[in-house]
């Protein structure tokens, strides 16, 4: 039996706690999983026995590699590991939709759970991604969810101004990623992924010009995301993909 170790960070937001749900509920006769999951300040009722939560809060540096630790004393490698977590809007501010309302708090929080976060959690991930077994066909993986308006040539409408630079700053650095995992850890696959416009939290409040079908639960977009993650091979490391498995323009 083939035995696969997960870390999904962000574990408690929408399309996060659908794909540990997913992920804890998927072993099989063929493969065992074993899954950690972080949260940042209220541990989740959700407990299984192959799952492990673990606080995290991306904004810190030195909180992501308390969390890599922890997970050290549990397990010598990850397979998988999924960044979920991501920010559209807060409790006082709403995506800009015109260059008066850029904020520079705003922005630089933008800036720091989308982009950077993604940087420091590779940077202290990295040794246990190098521990696991894997293979062209099978590689190790590391994804993080981005979303179609980082896309630069996809973008028609405009807006939107701190979500849509530091989505298309997350793409640049898991390219940057790539390309420097080719060279020193072989046989990893960093993808960046567009998961469909999810009914949660974060999508609520814009919902309302989704065409009918569009919208997707997050236990389906986890589904999908899932599915294209099982199919990828280390020589499609530095892929911008939808739900789909489609390629997304950069």
């Amino acid at each position: 039996m083939n035995h696969k170790t997960c870390l999904v960070i962000g574990g408690t937001g929408g399309i996060g706690r659908a794909m540990v749900e997913q992920l804890v509920d998927s072993t099989s006769e063929k493969e065992s999983r074993q899954v950690f999951a972080t949260y940042h300040k209220n541990v989740p009722d959700f407990a299984a026995e192959n799952l492990h939560w673990i606080p995290m809060d991306i904004c810190d540096e030195q909180s992501i590699k308390q969390a890599v630790d922890v997970i050290r004393q549990h397990t010598t490698h990850i397979d998988w590991a999924i960044n979920c977590a991501g920010l559209l809007h807060t409790a006082t501010q709403q995506p800009e939709k015109a260059l008066r309302q850029v904020e520079t708090e705003f922005f630089l929080q933008n800036m720091q759970v989308n982009a950077l976060a993604s940087l420091l959690i590779a940077k202290h991930i990295k040794p246990l991604l190098a521990s696991a077994c894997r293979s062209n066909d099978n590689p190790a993986v590391f994804a993080t969810i981005s979303a179609r308006v980082g896309s630069i040539s996809d973008n028609q409408l405009g807006g939107w101004y701190s979500y849509r630079m530091s989505k298309a700053a997350l793409n640049m650095g898991m390219k940057n990623l790539s390309i420097e995992w080719s060279r020193s850890l072989k046989d990893v696959c960093v993808v960046v992924m567009q998961p469909g416009t999810v009914n949660t939290q974060l999508s609520a409040p814009f919902q309302g010009n989704v065409a009918d079908g569009q919208l997707f639960s997050p236990a389906y977009s986890a589904e999908c995301l899932l599915e294209v993650l099982s199919r990828m091979t280390a020589a499609q490391s530095g892929s911008f993909v939808d739900w789909a498995g489609e390629s997304i323009p950069w």
